[in-house]
């Protein structure tokens, strides 16, 4: 008896964690102001394969410019998943494990806060898995 009501409290339990986590999700994935035109910038390329990590260092805008890096374009979350972010030194650094094979690019845009549509710099990292 106190095996069957346990096992129906832990799955209760598990059940208003999922329906709390979908409620939620939405608002967790709110993406910011969308990006117009990017002004050109310099490209980079890496070739790597599934399982290393792929890390693209950003320079800091001053902080009293209120401009900030943001991810411009949608990029294939089949090959990469991003895993963290970081202020190192002068840079911000991104961090994505390479997930499978194929090609994506990384397109950044430094913006004047994340409601900013217009871009002032931008910087592309393209990713080739093999």
């Amino acid at each position: 008896m106190a095996l069957t009501v346990t096992r129906s409290l832990a799955l209760a339990l598990a059940g208003v964690t999922v329906a709390f986590g979908l409620i939620s999700a939405p608002a967790g994935r709110a993406d910011s102001t969308p990006l117009g035109a990017l002004p050109r910038g310099p490209i980079t390329t890496t070739t790597t394969k599934p399982g290393l990590l792929v890390a693209v260092a950003l320079p800091h805008a001053g902080s009293e410019s209120g401009l900030v890096w943001r991810i411009a374009r949608r990029y294939d979350a089949r090959v990469v998943k991003q895993v963290s972010e970081a202020d190192v030194g002068s840079s911000v650094v991104l961090v994505f494990k390479v997930v499978g094979r194929g090609q994506t690019s990384l397109v950044f845009a430094l913006t004047r806060g994340d409601a900013s549509s217009k871009a002032v710099r931008s910087a592309t990292h393209e990713i080739r898995s093999a």
